[in-house]
């Protein structure tokens, strides 16, 4: 147990939750920060947060709460796990409750539309107008519910401090729940963003009765495409070989519990996207994403095929089957 201190999370979805659950023999205390009071009501009142992690109770170290100013008080460990869209909002809502000796563990995954920002970016744009933020990204093959239930799962924390990346790793590692200490975020943050586009088009090819050829390739020519941008940025290729690449990919890609995926089956029966977002309770991150990372890709000069055609269907210019004939009709090339 990390003794004498507590951590505060923020956003209460699944991950959310399934952290404040997997984490709770790691510290005294836990604060569970979430949006919608009525949600925190009834987290404190039955231990169990029936909208996006159903069955699954709460340590009784873990405190449910809608108020930020609660939420980050004495905390050591800051965890955002708020939906990408709701990041700099947030940040900045947080800002006059944080201090220089807080460690910021970011722990969403996506990219920031219209700056093109990785979120730990995000986080130390808004943190930096107070003082410079020390800041570790948290990622890697995982689904929620799995991670509740106590299920071996291995993750990256990611940090060029590296002093930061294994105090994080000693805290958070436990024995259903451990860490590799990596100093690549650039690389880690772009794996665990642009996988869910390729889940997407995993869902498409799933939704149209492929095979396991196709899903083969779409998997190793995606892992491609991620590596070419994350290279361009700065990223490493071996993290993209690892867990926070293709250990990722590979798990949404073929979970059934992928979000991601899910929209892409969706699609390929022919339903719209706004039908599709409509009815999901949580966020497909690879819906926003995608523009976000076309406009990254034309901004560093990336050929990435897939993600433009995973754009062009989620903005309703091509059909699923059309872009796959695209794809495969593309000028030829070697590997």
């Amino acid at each position: 147990m990390s003794a004498g201190t507590s951590a505060a999370i923020i956003g209460a979805g699944s991950w959310g939750t399934a952290l404040a659950i997997v984490l709770a023999p790691r510290f005294e205390h836990i604060r569970l920060w979430a949006h919608e009071t009525d949600l925190v009501e009834h987290m404190f009142s039955t231990r169990i947060n029936d909208v996006f992690l159903p069955g699954f109770s709460l340590p009784l170290n873990v405190d449910p709460t809608a108020d930020l100013s609660y939420a980050l008080e004495s905390a050591g460990i800051v965890v955002g796990v708020m939906p990408s869209r709701f990041a700099r909002p947030l940040y900045r809502e947080m800002l006059p409750h944080l201090g220089i000796e807080m460690r910021f563990v970011s722990a969403t995954k996506g990219l920031e539309q219209g700056t093109l920002l990785r979120m730990s970016e995000v986080a130390r744009a808004v943190i930096g107008q107070k003082f410079e933020p020390r800041v570790a990204v948290l990622s890697g093959p995982t689904f929620a519910r799995e991670v509740a239930r106590g299920e071996p799962t291995a993750v990256v924390i990611a940090s060029p401090d590296r002093e930061l990346a294994e105090s994080i790793q000693r805290e958070f590692s436990g024995p259903t729940f451990r860490l590799y200490a990596n100093d690549d975020p650039v690389g880690v943050e772009l794996g665990a963003a642009l996988k869910n586009i390729i889940a997407i088009g995993a869902g498409i090819c799933d939704g149209l009765g492929l095979g396991s050829n196709s899903m083969a390739a779409l998997i190793t020519r995606g892992l491609a495409e991620i590596t070419r941008l994350a290279i361009a940025l700065g990223g490493r290729p071996k993290t993209l070989a690892g867990l926070a690449g293709l250990g990722d990919l590979v798990l949404t890609c073929n979970g059934a519990l992928s979000r991601n995926r899910t929209v892409g089956i969706e699609l390929a029966k022919g339903r719209t996207l706004t039908d599709i977002v409509g009815s999901m309770t949580m966020i497909a991150e690879g819906v926003e994403t995608t523009a976000a990372a076309c406009d990254l890709a034309r901004k560093c000069g990336v050929d990435m095929p897939i993600t433009l055609q995973m754009d062009a269907i989620l903005r309703g210019r091509t059909s699923p089957r059309a872009a796959i004939r695209e794809l495969m009709e593309r000028a030829l090339k070697t590997e």
